[in-house]
């Protein structure tokens, strides 16, 4: 890797990885240097608590990140007391991710407040609050959280607190992540540009951790590279995406061709080769320790991989890196 300023790596256990191979892959990450390793809860796969906790349980030292769990889906203070067990068995190996959820999956469970940003971050105060050992009281204060002289029992109240992120997009959202976490988690595609315009957003105060996901492939043949993450781009575009695009030098084109395109599939194939690498870490070993280096620069603490084609070969090929 290059010199200063770093930022660590890890990588993303994929959602639909068979069940019998999730415990090689986090033991296999671990092997190969990755520093963090990060367990997705999303709709219909598996759920974040519980693939932490079993990749915890295998491996020794890689740090477990959860991205992420939707504020609308657990009670505050039965999420803060797993994740305190969590910390408490396996001390400084937790980050907690937690989000607003993919609106069209909460809104189908009915879980969908008319106050997003509301909800988060009242959900936020308050499992960090708990996680630190306060006493919480917001019944007759809060609109969602409505906790009612509240405290996990010294006990069970960890020595440190693990840190908690919002994974969010959108200047009131990234808003919301600098009053109320530790730190923000960017999902893909996440470059320099748009890492640098969330920081202003997010506004912290103090020291606050910024964790960017990223389609991740690497290959001696940097078209090669180019053409395995495609696939995994599919998805940009959509009205969700517009923060991320709309930092990039060719977001104007970027826009025209995605509306000219009669699918995710289409687009991709249609995108030029050199829009790949600023949308996602592809390219040579080189060439990606530098797209890490200037994710570093622009204020990234953790790199996140999002491996693409075959789970294993991704995670040696990615590994090359270090």
């Amino acid at each position: 890797m290059t010199d200063s300023p770093r930022a660590t790596v890890g990588v993303m256990l994929p959602r639909d990885l068979p069940a019998a191979d999730v415990i090689r892959y986090a033991r296999r990450a671990e092997q190969l240097g990755f520093a963090e390793l990060w367990v997705v809860e999303d709709l219909g796969f598996r759920g974040g608590i519980a693939q932490a906790a079993s990749v915890l349980a295998s491996t020794s030292r890689i740090v477990v990140g959860i991205g992420i769990l939707p504020a609308g889906a657990r009670n505050a203070a039965f999420a803060a007391m797993e994740l305190a067990t969590l910390e408490q068995l396996f001390p400084g190996r937790l980050i907690a991710g937690i989000g607003h959820g993919m609106p069209h999956w909460m809104r189908s469970l009915g879980a969908w407040p008319a106050s997003p940003l509301t909800l988060l971050e009242e959900y936020l105060t308050t499992v960090r609050g708990l996680l630190a050992g306060q006493r919480i009281d917001t019944a007759d204060s809060a609109r969602y959280v409505k906790l009612a002289d509240t405290a996990l029992e010294p006990s069970s109240t960890p020595d440190a607190a693990p840190p908690v992120l919002a994974g969010v997009r959108g200047p009131k959202s990234l808003a919301v992540s600098g009053r109320a976490a530790d730190g923000t988690i960017l999902a893909e595609p996440a470059g320099p540009e748009y890492a640098r315009a969330a920081l202003g957003h997010i506004a912290a105060a103090g020291a606050h951790r910024l964790v960017t996901f990223n389609i991740g492939s690497v290959h001696p043949d940097a078209a090669a590279a180019i053409d395995a993450a495609r696939p995994g781009l599919s998805a940009i575009g959509e009205p969700d995406w517009a923060p991320h695009i709309e930092p990039l030098p060719f977001a104007a084109e970027f826009a025209a061709l995605r509306a000219d395109s009669a699918s995710g599939e289409d687009f991709v194939h249609r995108m030029p080769a050199e829009w790949v690498p600023q949308l996602a870490l592809a390219g040579t070993t080189d060439q990606v320790r530098a797209r890490l280096a200037e994710l570093a620069a622009a204020g990234v603490t953790s790199s996140v991989f999002i491996p693409v084609g075959d789970p294993f070969e991704a995670l040696e090929s990615l590994a090359t890196v270090f």
